[in-house]
């Protein structure tokens, strides 16, 4: 076949086959030109999943008359006019692709008026390449976009398509997202006649948080902190749930930059990092956060669905958001509700690629790893000692109101303390709490000394590609803070010489290669501080008190105190819960008092 110019209708659909995979895809880009347009209120009516009709109308700028037409026009958009804007783009919708892809591959109606015009103006498409003329329409200003038939003229499209409710689960999720980068926009969405969301504009943080109660769960609203840092030209708020509200899936995940919902592997990890001390294995985090960047150091034309964006400096953000939610995390404990507000911190700071550096900020101490252990070898159940605690623990119940795990009344089987407190009953798993007490201690104790090194008897040669080798030769001061000496040997391959005495018996190469696989993706890894933790884990499993261990009030109030003062004291090493509160409403309900 010789080479042709293919046609214009054929190239839109070749365009829509990228931007446009089901309904949802046409619902996100209409949501995001209405708010492009300065849209305060967006309605938008479904039929049958999005296969039969969907209809988005916004009260937004509208669109002149003789620019209708020109609208559906592939590459044609009011967005960008020069290279220096696509390195600068500040709008949700700039590629001119979305409203001409729509038009192909189904009958398409576009009204709309300006405020200074008289009437409103509509253009029809139906899939072809036909020349469209502009009618007059009795229209209210802002835009409407009617899309009925969506691939009647493309069948192989059509066949994929799944059942009417999952489509339309698709179009939730996507309405859901959009929502929650637009809190000062009002936003109904109907299916089949039937009102689906109704969220009115949310200005105060209170109206906001309602809308996320609302499209998260009120579980998720209850159970998550709000934060709000800036720091190195990057500035992050939003709302993190604790650890011990995880879940099954990565369902409850909304990252947006600059407003714009992505999905990013770099921030997915960084993300993940920042739970992985509070996490149980296999749970997912929740959240939903935004990130506030110069346009200019970020790609958002990296997709033509624009879902993916590239960070020009990628380790930078990594670091920030690894570093920001691991203190934000590190400070929720039973003294608060929220974590302790954060200053803004210097850029010099936030570069940190050394992993012992971004472990928690606590201050230093002179106890060795051995010692920590001695220090709490006092709560094991071989020896009778009783915990070591400061006289200033042992306040009796009633004599302060500032302790919010309150005052020990009893322990049961051995295993949970009862306490009570101004809110009603605490109930404490022992060996958890304590595990992760003795658990910081140690982490503090190894961030006081560093971590201690041990040369091999046989230095392990790994071949590696080069630029893992590259990598590894950049990085070598990094792998020395963290107890290897790694060396180059030639193009493909490196040498260890030394280990951090705690891996000695881990597998050194295969951590290695995970780690300098770490570096090249991400900038950054965790690997080696995360084994080196997984040990310190099980050296504080074993050093902590034990079921059936019986306690004094003095030591169990002890216990209580260290609990508020230890940094992610909610949860224990493997992301159970340590304590849980029984109000007093929550006690008058079980014993039906008040009626």
């Amino acid at each position: 076949m010789s080479i042709q110019v293919l046609p214009a209708q054929l190239v839109n659909q070749i365009a829509a086959g990228e931007v446009i995979e089901r309904p949802a895809s046409v619902v996100k880009e209409l949501l995001e030109n209405s708010l492009d347009a300065g849209a305060q209120a967006i309605e938008v009516d479904i039929d049958q999943g999005g296969m039969q009709r969907i209809r988005v109308r916004d009260d937004g700028r509208g669109i002149e008359q003789d620019e209708l037409s020109l609208a559906l026009c592939r590459h044609a958009t009011s967005k960008i006019a020069s290279l220096a804007d696509l390195e600068e783009v500040n709008s949700l919708g700039f590629r001119g692709e979305a409203l001409p892809s729509i038009a192909s591959v189904s009958r398409l109606q576009l009204s709309s008026r300006t405020p200074l015009q008289q009437s409103g103006w509509r253009v029809q498409s139906d899939g072809s390449d036909q020349q469209l003329s502009a009618a007059p329409v009795a229209h209210m200003p802002g835009t409407t976009v009617d899309v009925k038939e969506l691939f009647f003229n493309t069948p192989a499209r059509r066949k994929f398509m799944r059942t009417e409710n999952t489509e339309f689960k698709h179009i939730q999720n996507v309405v859901r997202r959009i929502a929650l980068s637009c809190f000062p926009v009002s936003l109904n969405l109907q299916h089949n006649q039937r009102p689906v969301f109704h969220l009115p504009a949310a200005v105060s943080r209170e109206q906001q948080e309602r809308r996320v109660a609302d499209l998260c769960g009120k579980a998720f609203m209850e159970q998550s902190v709000y934060i709000e840092h800036a720091a190195a030209g990057l500035s992050l708020h939003g709302w993190v749930a604790l650890p011990t509200f995880s879940r099954s899936q990565a369902d409850l995940q909304f990252f947006y930059v600059n407003n714009r919902m992505v999905r990013d592997k770099l921030v997915t990890h960084a993300i993940r990092q920042a739970y992985q001390d509070v996490l149980f294995h296999g749970r997912h985090p929740a959240y939903v956060l935004f990130l506030s960047i110069d346009p200019a150091t970020v790609d958002v034309n990296a997709h033509p669905a624009k879902h993916e964006v590239r960070f020009r400096d990628s380790r930078l953000v990594h670091d920030y958001l690894f570093r920001t939610l691991h203190e934000t995390l590190a400070q929720v404990r039973p003294a608060s509700d929220q974590p302790t507000p954060q200053s803004a911190r210097p850029l010099d700071t936030l570069q940190v690629t050394t992993a012992a550096a971004v472990a928690p900020l606590q201050s230093g101490m002179s106890l060795g790893v051995q010692e920590q252990m001695k220090r709490y070898a006092a709560l094991h159940p071989a020896t009778g000692t009783p915990v070591v605690m400061s006289s200033v623990d042992s306040v009796a119940a009633g004599e302060g109101d500032d302790f919010p795990l309150g005052f020990a009344l009893a322990q049961l089987h051995g295993v949970f303390i009862l306490a009570q407190n101004n809110d009603g009953l605490v109930l404490v798993d022992m060996h958890a709490a304590h595990e992760r007490i003795t658990y910081e201690g140690l982490k503090e104790a190894q961030l006081g000394e560093g971590i201690r090194s041990q040369p091999l008897l046989v230095p392990l040669s790994l071949d590696v590609s080069q630029g893992e080798a590259d990598i590894s030769e950049e990085r070598q001061d990094w792998f020395g803070t963290l107890g290897f000496e790694v060396g180059r040997l030639g193009p493909e391959q490196i040498v260890v010489r030394q280990v951090p005495a705690l891996l000695a018996n881990s597998d050194i190469a295969a951590l290695v290669r995970d780690v300098l696989s770490d570096l090249l993706e991400h900038g950054s890894s965790q690997r080696i501080q995360d084994s080196v933790n997984d040990l310190l884990s099980t050296m504080a499993c074993h050093g902590s008190i034990r079921a059936n261990r019986r306690l004094s009030n003095d030591e169990m109030n002890g216990l209580l105190r260290e609990m508020e003062r230890t940094e992610r004291g909610g949860q224990c090493n493997h992301g159970r819960p340590t304590w849980v509160q029984v109000s007093i409403e929550e006690l008058n309900k079980l014993f039906l008092r008040g009626r």
